[in-house]
């Protein structure tokens, strides 16, 4: 599947990237893995990094990991690390980024 995201806070921002998921039979247990590129504005700097998805739901309850993969960086977003969490209520997505600049 294709992953075409826009992001607004801190992260003002597009991503394109590509996932693989499954659904398993037992009812709300699933795993999917991604690469995401997002380009844009993080707290006033400008560059790109990817992010690096890895994530299961087991019987309703999220595992989530997603970081910025290392060195992927540029611009002035170069050095950036960081995690993803998100969350979805409502049919909507949000997304908490706690990263660090050097």
């Amino acid at each position: 599947m294709s992953l075409n995201k826009k992001f607004d806070g801190d992260l003002v921002a597009a991503s394109q990237g590509e996932m693989l998921s499954f659904r398993s039979s037992e009812q709300g247990s699933a795993g999917y893995v991604a690469m995401e590129t997002v380009t844009g504005t993080l707290h006033g700097r400008h560059g790109s990094f990817v992010l690096q998805h890895s994530s299961a739901m087991t019987r309703g309850t999220p595992e989530q990991s997603i970081s910025v993969v290392p060195g992927s960086g540029t611009g002035h977003l170069v050095g950036l690390a960081g995690r993803m969490v998100i969350t979805i209520a409502e049919g909507q997505h949000s997304y908490k980024f706690d990263y660090k600049l050097p």
